[in-house]
């Protein structure tokens, strides 16, 4: 479904443009949370998300509290009938692009003994397809602009397969890598592609977690985002501290790793 929302963008001011993001997967969480950490800084934004109720609820906080705009369409990343058209409808409504962001991610509950293709593959439908869905289409426009700025939320679950978690730690790891392909493919371009590999945060996808290891507020979890967009990183762990830990679970051989309850 590629229902919209009756809200208009005013026209930006000659003077003083303003930056123009879409966030797929904005209605709560990080995406909610990053949203108005980019509505503070006056950003134009497109939300979207599956959820009208909760995007209605954003764009009415935003509109009312920061200096920036927002508008929302409902849209189900699995569903690829008319994305095209989505995009270019939101690109039109919101006057431009300069920022994507892709947020949109599920997790089923860790659990080692259950085995089930219809979760493994919804996981891999939305963490990973509808990325592939959405980013070619903003690839192509930026390439064509030779200016842009795209990011994922990827997770530091994707840097080695977890035993309790084997799809979304592939979905995730599939999504890095294809952000890697995608930044050595638009780097000539002007294209800025960031990765963002967050630990644990406290969002309803916790509670799927076999264990909390320092949760970050979703808050705080957005500025740290902010930061990397800004400085136009390529990888960015959240917290910055992942990024040790990261390295050290990367090093840990297989025999040991397979052991262990991370």
């Amino acid at each position: 479904m590629n229902n919209m929302s009756k809200l208009s963008i005013s026209s930006s001011r000659p003077l003083c443009p303003r930056s123009k993001a879409i966030i797929i997967g904005a209605s709560s969480g990080i995406g909610a949370s990053l949203a108005f950490r980019l509505a503070e800084e006056g950003y134009v934004l497109a939300l979207v998300s599956r959820n009208e109720n909760k995007l209605k609820k954003l764009c009415d906080s935003i509109n009312d509290k920061t200096s920036g705009e927002a508008v929302y369409f409902v849209h189900d990343v699995t569903d690829d009938s008319d994305i095209f058209g989505l995009f270019v409808k939101i690109c039109s409504q919101i006057g431009g692009l300069d920022l994507f962001i892709y947020n949109a991610g599920i997790q089923f509950p860790s659990d080692p003994e259950i085995f089930s293709s219809t979760n493994d593959l919804d996981v891999f439908q939305v963490n990973l397809l509808g990325a592939v869905r959405w980013l070619n289409l903003v690839g192509e426009r930026f390439r064509k602009l030779n200016k842009g700025h795209i990011v994922s939320i990827g997770s530091i679950a994707g840097d080695r397969g977890r035993g309790s978690m084997s799809a979304y730690s592939a979905s995730k790891s599939g999504l890095h890598t294809y952000m890697e392909g995608f930044r050595n493919r638009l780097v000539r371009h002007g294209v800025i592609i960031t990765t963002i590999k967050p630990g644990q945060v406290k969002t309803d996808l916790l509670k799927n977690a076999h264990k909390e290891m320092w949760p970050v507020s979703s808050e705080f979890a957005a500025n740290c985002i902010y930061n990397a967009i800004k400085k136009r990183r390529m990888v960015a762990y959240v917290p910055a501290r992942w990024y040790l830990v990261g390295m050290v679970i990367c090093l840990i051989p297989s025999i040991i790793f397979r052991r262990l309850n991370i």
